[in-house]
């Protein structure tokens, strides 16, 4: 098990989260973004620096993320390619990314797309709050310990 991080717009609390259940739990975690950014040293943690195009983290994480593996991304296209692969997909706000929900959040991530364009509607998420950290730090430490203790079996 890995888990691979999309680093450009993951917030600093939750990355910060992923930051000491790597080290407490050793788990390699892997941040991929476009621009440079610190990551405490570990062993556990790594950053892999990628081109400035559209899309180049999402492309390098799909390319490398594998069955078993957590991506946590807000990108929705990008889980629903890590999810066909057999890894699960984990959203900062902590709602998880799976085969049985992925095709229609897909689906209603387009229609949104198409109201925004077309004017009918406005504005993006809510800030990242209290009780999102905290549903996003709970689904983590389900993952973690189900994959470490079926690595262990």
């Amino acid at each position: 098990m890995q888990i691979w991080v999309d680093a450009d717009a993951c917030p600093r609390v939750i990355k910060d989260v992923l930051f000491k259940v790597a080290v407490r739990r050793k788990v390699k975690t892997t941040l991929v973004a476009n621009s440079g950014m610190v990551v405490p040293p570990s062993p556990y943690i790594d950053f892999i620096r990628v081109g400035a195009g559209f899309d180049e983290a999402d492309n390098e994480i799909a390319k490398r993320a594998d069955e078993g593996d957590l991506v946590v991304t807000a990108d929705v296209p990008l889980a629903d390619k890590v999810v066909e692969k057999g890894a699960t997909g984990l959203n900062p706000r902590g709602q998880l990314y799976t085969e049985d929900n992925i095709k229609g959040l897909l689906r209603m991530r387009h229609l949104m797309e198409e109201l925004r364009s077309g004017g009918m509607v406005g504005g993006g998420p809510a800030p990242l709050g209290a009780r999102d950290k905290q549903e996003f730090t709970n689904q983590l430490d389900k993952f973690v310990t189900r994959r470490l203790n079926e690595e262990g079996e």
